[in-house]
């Protein structure tokens, strides 16, 4: 028996590549980041990278879609900072495999603890990146 029912073809999506410390530019970073974050406002990048430990991107072709800065102490502790991912590529483990990564990276680094910092609807992701909860303080400083 013969089927007639028309086929949908997709087009294949090319992978999501991370890299670390890969060459970025200010205006591909606040492209991505006014992407996921509208209220977003230009930012130099460049002058913070300077000061971190590593930093990986995710890239579709060469379209940055994902980034997570990671800051260290000098010592054994490291910080992730600006987890960040494109809407076109969110819900696909993209955030989950950046962060990874740069827990990774930061105990090759030397790092032994990883910090995060972050909103009690993200806990459910930092959980899927291996994050376990913690007691910490926090100050307000501006």
């Amino acid at each position: 028996m013969r089927d007639d029912r028309p086929v949908t073809v997709r087009p294949a999506v090319p992978p999501v590549r991370l890299r670390v410390r890969a060459p970025l530019c200010d205006a591909e970073l606040n492209a991505l980041f006014t992407a996921s974050w509208p209220a977003h406002e230009h930012t130099d990048f460049g002058a913070r990278m300077e000061r971190s430990l590593l930093w990986v991107a995710a890239f579709r072709d060469d379209e940055l879609v994902g980034y997570v800065n990671v800051v260290g102490d000098g010592g054994v502790h490291a910080f992730v900072l600006d987890t960040t991912v494109h809407p076109c590529v969110r819900r696909q483990g993209v955030g989950v495999r950046l962060v990874r990564r740069a827990a990774d990276e930061a105990r090759l680094a030397g790092a032994r603890w990883l910090h995060v910092d972050h909103e009690q609807h993200l806990t459910g992701f930092y959980t899927r990146c291996g994050f376990g909860p913690t007691a910490a303080g926090l100050r307000w400083l501006g």
